[in-house]
């Protein structure tokens, strides 16, 4: 994960404190003076996991790590008068229309009722979806498909990518936009950037 600014941040600070992440860059955060205002932007690449396992056990970690950051960061733009704007991979589907085979991965890491509590309860305490809020009632629009099989040309996805914002910068959204790629050898990933448009 990155941050990519026009404009030089105020304040860059790296990793959520609260997570021991062996070392590995998980977590970027930066605030930077936009023109709606002061916007603390975080950039996030969540653990994919893997059920009963000890990477599930560091996913979970990091998720109980992620809401502590969150909530901290809410609490802080609420006093200040500022926003947030959360954003990456967070490996986890919220719910069954974020998923195209979410039967035949009710028992699977990234689709496990204990992970998409922590999305649907952040999306319960200001935190805004812009994904789905801007994406239409479903299923999709994905963001990730396997590089295996057929998952890409069947639109077989995942929609584990997210920019969630506080509902202030959320008001101030346009549009949503994932990429994906025309076709499957021109895939450069196997996620499709999801965009964000905001307005003053």
């Amino acid at each position: 994960m990155a941050i990519l600014s026009r404009s030089k941040p105020v304040a860059i600070r790296e990793n959520i404190k609260q997570a021991d992440l062996g070392g590995l860059g998980r977590w970027v955060e930066a605030d930077i003076e936009t023109a709606l205002g002061l916007v603390t932007v975080a950039s996030v690449y969540v653990h994919s996991g893997e059920a009963e396992t000890q990477k599930q056990v560091d996913k979970m970690a990091f998720l109980v790590a992620m809401e502590k950051r969150l909530k901290s960061l809410k609490n802080a733009a609420a006093k200040a008068g500022s926003n947030v704007v959360v954003c990456g991979d967070f490996n986890v589907a919220r719910a069954e229309i974020d998923i195209k085979n979410w039967k035949g991965n009710r028992d699977k890491a990234g689709f496990l009722p204990e992970e998409r509590a922590y999305l649907n309860r952040w999306c319960e305490t200001d935190w805004v979806d812009l994904g789905r809020e801007l994406g239409g009632d479903g299923p999709g629009p994905y963001t990730w498909w396997s590089w295996r099989g057929k998952g890409f040309d069947t639109d077989g996805g995942w929609r584990i990518d997210y920019v969630m914002a506080t509902s202030g910068l959320a008001a101030q959204a346009q549009e949503a936009i994932v990429g994906k790629a025309p076709t499957y050898a021109e895939r450069w990933s196997d996620h499709a950037p999801l965009t964000v448009t905001f307005t003053k």
